[in-house]
């Protein structure tokens, strides 16, 4: 699968997106007018490792709701995600058996180096 989770009205994703210069290959899923469903998620989760990993501790839904002082485990994180597509870290890129997840340098270069090597 080839598959890029973002938001379309996220200036970073615009960015990412465009620098990626990912080939028509790629299926591009606005999540916030497609939303996440569960076996997406699953999918996702399957790759990453965690849900945790997944999650985005900078929402601004996670400072509104205090969720840090809360003890969140794998099954909330997931329930959260599936809630509300703020939670997910954006953007989520998928190659085949890769997954990169966030916005940092490193991740989005990782990425492109992963998307163009073939």
């Amino acid at each position: 699968m080839k598959k890029i989770y973002h938001l379309s009205t996220c200036d970073t994703c615009k960015r990412i997106i465009k620098e990626l210069d990912p080939p028509s290959s790629f299926i591009l899923q606005d999540i916030k007018e497609d939303k996440i469903t569960e076996e997406q998620l699953e999918e996702m989760e399957e790759l990453a490792g965690s849900y945790e990993a997944l999650f985005s501790k900078r929402a601004r839904l996670y400072k509104e709701r205090d969720l840090k002082n809360e003890e969140l485990d794998e099954g909330r994180y997931k329930n959260l995600i599936l809630e509300h597509y703020t939670f997910l870290k954006r953007p989520v890129i998928i190659n085949n058996d890769k997954i990169f997840i966030g916005n940092s340098k490193k991740t989005v270069a990782a990425a492109k180096e992963s998307i163009h090597e073939e």
